[in-house]
This record gives structure tokens, C-alpha cells and sequence, in this order.
């Protein structure tokens, strides 16, 4: 294998004016893009960090603020305790009370109506009567098995419509 200095020299300058190249318009750039991508990781790393630590204080507050609220919560309960009873048996007399008054006030109305249901039956019973009589008095009866088929038939009629 023969190596010609010519073509050892050419590649060189050729290598040069490449690297020159480069070094002028890519490896600035390059190198200025890895610079802020660096940057930037290192502040994204010290932001987790503060955001950890913030984290932590924050967990450490919340555990005592849960402490805090579940002292409160004891308290709330045993009070409540205390005045469930008390107020139990003001409702339950209350509602007692409120049956009694409603029971009365329900045997009060039932005989209102059964009182009103007794006027008004007696006075359909008068207007029957008044009508059969009428009927009666109207017809010239002969024989009394007509007269009774006739008082059977009105008081069918009457029983149908009550």
C-alpha cells in the first residue's frame, strides 16, 4: 500500500475547512442550545426541590391541622351528646302532645260529620216520605198488593240513588 502525501494533505485541508465550517456555524449554535438545555434542567431540578420541601411543610401542616380538627370533632361529639338527650325528650313530649291534639281535634271532626251525614239522611228520609205519599195519594189504589208492589218500587229507587 503506497500513500501519496498529496492526497494526505488534501484530505487534511479539506478536514480543516470542515471543521472550520462547523465550528463557525453549527457547533456555536449547538453548543449554545445544550448551554440553556442545561440551565433549564438545573433550574427544573432546584424547583422540585423547593417544591418538595414546600410539600413536606405543607404535609406536616395538614397533619396537624387534622390533629386540630379531629380534637374538635371529639368535642362537637361529646356535646352533642350532652344535648341529644335533652332535646329528645322535648321532641318527644312535644309529638305527644301533638297527638293528643290531633286525635281530639280528629274525633271532634268525625262527629261533626257523622252528626251532618244524620241531618242530611233524615232529611232525605222526609223527602221520600212526602213523595211516596204524593205517589200514593195521586193513584187511585184498589188493591193493597199494588199499593205495596208501588211502595217496594219507589223505595228501590230511592235505596238506588243514596
Amino acid at each position: 500500500m503506497h500513500l501519496e502525501w498529496t492526497s494526505i494533505v488534501l484530505t487534511l485541508i479539506a478536514f480543516l475547512i470542515l471543521y472550520w465550517l462547523l465550528n463557525r456555524y453549527a457547533f456555536g449554535p449547538l453548543f449554545s442550545v445544550m448551554e440553556k438545555r442545561r440551565e433549564l434542567v438545573t433550574q427544573q431540578m432546584n424547583e422540585a426541590k423547593q417544591t418538595r420541601e414546600q410539600a413536606a411543610a405543607y404535609v406536616e401542616e395538614q397533619k396537624q391541622a387534622l390533629q386540630q380538627a379531629r380534637k374538635e370533632a371529639y368535642d362537637i361529639i361529646e356535646q352533642s351528646k350532652q344535648t341529644g338527650s335533652k332535646q329528645a325528650e322535648q321532641i318527644i313530649g312535644e309529638a305527644r302532645s301533638e297527638a293528643g291534639r290531633l286525635k281530639d281535634e280528629a274525633v271532634r271532626e268525625i262527629e261533626s260529620e257523622r252528626n251532618k251525614a244524620i241531618a242530611a239522611l233524615r232529611s232525605e228520609v222526609g223527602k221520600a216520605s212526602v213523595q211516596i205519599a204524593s205517589k200514593l195519594i195521586q193513584k187511585e189504589i184498589k188493591d193493597d198488593q199494588v199499593q205495596e208492589e208501588l211502595v217496594d218500587q219507589y223505595l228501590k229507587e230511592v235505596g238506588g240513588r243514596a
